[in-house]
């Protein structure tokens, strides 16, 4: 049996058509009593729980004339005669240990005469169905993105219909979708390397079940095509996986073009072999199905395997000294150049968070210029409500985001306000910690203060925030979307701060709402990027689990502790499940990049990127420690690692810029052409490089429970236990990397890891030397103290 890295080097040297055999590979998995016998299955248990969503599973060939289906014959039982072709399927088929899955390889053989531009298709047809059904396709397709559409490209601009309405539906750019209109087409049809994992689900609220196929990238004849297809009626719908990709049409970002793709030629004899699982299982909601995503979604593909690159304190080192060389004093004031421009963005990716790990070096030096960029924005940016405007030029103009000419008002996002009001907070909480208090400008506080309170009398007089507001007025100009994700997390802090309980109440309302009538009903979040529309996007997935987070730490309720577990669950849906096979000869597979763990950007930027724009996600690790659940500590430790693989390093260049940059665009799919799948761009970008620095300094190097068994490396280093007690641990912490390494290690107990970790812990946290290529012994005790042994 071939190791599956291997058969996938194969695969990619081969290229699409290719005749390389692949043996289907079988893991982790409990034979049935019965295989599939036949097409329909109508005999074996997976067949059984498929009929329970009146479902069934088919086989067919598919012959194309370029992109367009010609003819379609369905396999009854295992073996199809047309003319002098003859066709023969075998099943493997297996159950998944979790009793609700199973595992089928199935392998289709050409046995007699020659076929041309077909394709082999695996088919999921549903009677009964119902458009309330919610369908995901991880990292692009969420609720069949079933909603109003408008462009045809990227970021297109809002019809005025959007500016001042409430009632505005949720709008969206023109991505592969379920149509709204009964009487159009409704079909989408994407390449296993446009998602996050190969898959496809479902839920059906009718039933009160949920529905998932994994599958792998490919197979011999290249990746594979996911496709779910409605009939007119909207009475059923068929869910395909085809081998190979035959699309009619590619997505781009917010539009589409000829897909270019191919079906392949067979000889007498040629196969192929498609692995995928299928689950069915009990669902009160959409909470539990992506809950059960994040637990199955790495089942076939299997475990990650990452690799060490960089360690967390060389990040940080190089990412600090790029920011500290691109300080700057403009017109409009003195600050940290944000990306590649002279301007000044407030919040998102740029301006007020590349600070905070600048103030945490504690040099005096730092903390006067991250004290300049506070007075610069307090006194520059700040609207006569207590809203931000966004984006300032180097000339001191202030300018509008999302302008319409008919609406002239200055408009801010309200995602960036959101990330002032939590990052400002930050920083105060920080200074204070560090034994700076006496720093703490009132103007700062009174600014953060005023936020916080103009974000509450929106919530009061609106029942949401917007996507875009008003900062002159406080008035919102764009309605709907999740663009306030992170703002419960601001209202969080700042109640704590000044001892508001009428902001966490706020924050506590705002954040129900947004659960129930974003994750509960609609099963995503969107529209906090300035360059998408309404779109399910990954930065509010991720904003918002950082709110329920700071809403667990300072209320207690349980409540947010089990809504932050689904909203991980639909972050780890944007989040590569596995390292994708790149083009042979394109940048990534060149530098033979594992890239499990890169974060989806958008429905519309069909792109992933190294880590959460724009945090550390630590929020994760939280979660971890309060659950004791190690998916979390798995999910945040790929997002590190697939992060350093973007990073610009001697002998791993991805940037055209310093060493220690990095860039923001993984690109396993297709949407930017053929050509650009695994390339990086090679510019660099600001907020990547800072999330790097804050993973460096808000996660652990290696988290320890001595007494207990826990113990997981974050950096880059291996840890093993050498010897334990109840007192501590003995752990030899190697690292493996060109570059040496200081550890930042954090030890507690059970019962200390059942009590919100805060804001600042990682100010407390030892650190180990571990020099390059080299090896050290430690001994860590329940109390936290670390010594060196030997």
């Amino acid at each position: 049996m071939l190791d599956r890295r291997n058969c996938l080097s194969l695969l990619a040297a081969a290229g699409v058509g290719a005749k390389v055999a692949l043996e289907p590979t079988v893991s982790r998995a409990q034979p049935l009593g019965a295989g599939v016998a036949g097409a329909s299955g109508r005999a074996t248990e997976l067949g059984r729980a498929l009929r329970e969503l009146h479902g069934s599973l088919l086989v067919s060939i598919r012959e194309y004339d370029g992109t367009t289906l010609r003819r379609a014959q369905q396999f009854d039982g295992d073996l199809l005669t047309d003319g002098p072709r003859q066709w023969r399927l075998k099943w493997d088929t297996r159950r998944v240990p979790d009793g609700q899955g199973w595992e089928v390889a199935l392998t289709c053989t050409l046995e007699k005469g020659t076929a041309e531009q077909t394709a082999i298709s695996v088919d999921f047809p549903f009677e009964s169905w119902k458009t309330a059904n919610y369908v995901m396709i991880p990292g692009i397709v969420y609720n069949g993105n079933r909603y109003r559409t408008i462009g045809n490209g990227y970021n297109p601009d809002y019809p005025a219909d959007m500016y001042y309405n409430p009632q505005t539906p949720l709008t969206t750019s023109n991505n592969p979708r379920l149509a709204s209109d009964t009487a159009a087409p409704s079909r989408i049809e994407l390449a296993t390397c446009s998602t996050s994992a190969p898959a496809m689900s479902f839920f059906s609220p009718k039933f009160r079940k949920g529905w998932i196929v994994l599958t792998e990238q490919g197979t011999r004849l290249g990746n594979s095509g996911l496709s779910v297809e409605e009939s007119a009626s909207r009475e059923s719908c068929e869910f395909s996986i085809s081998a190979p990709v035959v699309r009619r049409q590619a997505a781009g970002f917010g539009d589409f073009r000829p897909s270019g793709d191919s079906a392949s030629d067979w000889a007498p004899g040629d196969a192929v072999s498609i692995r995928f699982q299928v689950f069915t299982f009990d669902a009160d909601g959409i909470p539990a199905v992506l809950q059960k995503f994040m637990d199955v979604r790495k089942s076939l593909t299997g475990p990650t395997v990452p690799r060490n690159l960089l360690p967390m304190s060389k990040l940080a080192e190089l990412g600090t000294d790029i920011c500290r060389g691109n300080f700057t004093e403009t017109k409009a004031g003195r600050y940290y150049l944000p990306e590649n421009s002279r301007h000044f963005q407030l919040g998102w990716v740029s301006g007020m968070i590349n600070t905070y790990p600048m103030l945490a070096l504690n040099d005096p030096t730092e903390r006067g210029r991250v004290s300049d960029e506070l007075d610069f924005i307090c006194s520059r940016m700040k609207g006569p409500s207590g809203f931000f405007y966004g984006f300032i030029s180097e000339d001191g103009e202030i300018r509008s985001e999302k302008a319409h000419p008919d609406f002239p008002a200055v408009q801010a996002m309200v995602r960036k306000n959101g990330d002032v009001l939590f990052w400002l907070i930050k920083h105060v909480m920080l200074l204070k910690a560090q034994g700076h208090g006496d720093t703490v400008k009132e103007s700062w506080e009174l600014a953060a203060a005023g936020l916080a309170e103009a974000f509450t009398r929106t919530w009061r007089k609106h029942g949401e925030f917007g996507q875009y507001i008003v900062p002159e007025t406080g008035d919102i100009a764009v309605y709907n979307s999740t663009a306030g994700a992170i703002a419960p997390a601001g209202l969080a802090l700042a109640a704590e701060y000044f001892h508001r309980p009428d902001w966490l109440t706020a924050a506590e309302e705002a954040a129900e709402f947004y659960y129930e009538r974003d994750i509960k009903s609609r099963g995503f979040t969107g529209g906090a990027c300035a360059d998408i529309s309404q779109d399910a996007d990954s930065e509010t997935a991720f904003g918002l689990l950082e709110s329920f987070m700071a809403l667990y730490q300072y209320t207690g309720k349980k409540i947010w502790l089990n809504r932050a577990k689904v909203q991980a669950a639909l972050c780890s849906s944007w989040t590569l499940a596995y390292d994708p096979l790149f083009p042979a000869g394109s940048d990534i597979a060149r530098l033979e990049g594992r890239m499990a763990g890169a974060v989806w950007a958008s429905s519309q930027n069909k792109h992933a990127a190294p880590g959460v724009c724009t945090s550390s996600a630590d929020h994760l690790f939280k979660l971890y420690r309060a659950t004791g659940d190690k998916k979390y500590a798995e999910l945040i430790s790929d997002i590190q690692h697939a992060h350093a693989e973007a990073v610009n390093m001697p002998g791993h260049i991805t940037t055209d810029y310093l060493i220690g940059s990095s860039m923001e665009r993984i690109q396993p799919s297709d949407a930017e052409g053929k050509d650009a799948v695994g390339d990086f761009i090679r510019t660099r970008n600001s907020w990547t490089e800072t999330n790097g620095v804050l993973m460096a300094l808000e996660l652990p190097g290696i988290y320890v429970r001595p007494g207990e068994g826990i113990l997981i490396p974050f950096d880059h280093v291996e840890a093993d236990h050498v010897s334990e007690s109840r007192q501590a641990a003995v752990v030899r912490l190697t690292n493996n990397t060109a570059y040496a390494a200081r550890v930042s290690v954090l030890a507690e107990t059970a019962r200390q890891a059942a009590r919100p970790l805060g804001y600042t812990a990682f100010l407390d946290w030892p650190e180990v030397e571990v020099p390059a290529g080299g090896s050290v012994t430690v001994r860590i005790t329940r109390k936290g103290n670390v010594a060196r042994q030997g």
